[in-house]
């Protein structure tokens, strides 16, 4: 069965730094897309970052210059550097990729949710 399992989520001062990471596991023909969206309280769930097989990125305009979405394929996990982290950055981060069990089947899977907040 696959398994997305992240981690790397805390308590950060503004300014700092955190990455997180997400592992897909289980029998896996291949990934499209991996990406992190996040959810605060009373907001909806956005779109952070999002990296396709091709290495093509996509980040949310609050994140720009900031994040950094990478992949480790041999490892099927992806990364979320997330530097000069400010309070409006705190949210549950969820990992969600777009992978295929069978062959040209592509489905989408969730992880569990990390907490990210960041406060003084």
């Amino acid at each position: 069965q696959v398994q997305l399992v992240e981690s790397g989520g805390g308590l950060v001062q503004p300014g700092g730094s955190l990455r997180l990471s997400c592992a897909a596991s289980g029998s896996i023909f291949s990934i499209n897309f991996m990406g992190w969206y996040r959810q605060a309280p009373g907001k909806q769930r956005e779109l952070v970052a999002a990296i396709t097989s091709g290495g093509s990125t996509n980040y949310a305009d609050s994140v720009k210059g900031r994040f950094t979405i990478s992949r480790d394929n041999a490892k099927n996990t992806v990364y979320l550097q997330m530097n000069s982290l400010r309070p409006e950055d705190t949210a549950v981060y969820y990992c969600t990729a777009d992978l295929e069990v069978v062959a040209g089947i592509g489905e989408d899977y969730w992880g569990q949710g990390t907490q990210v907040t960041v406060s003084s």
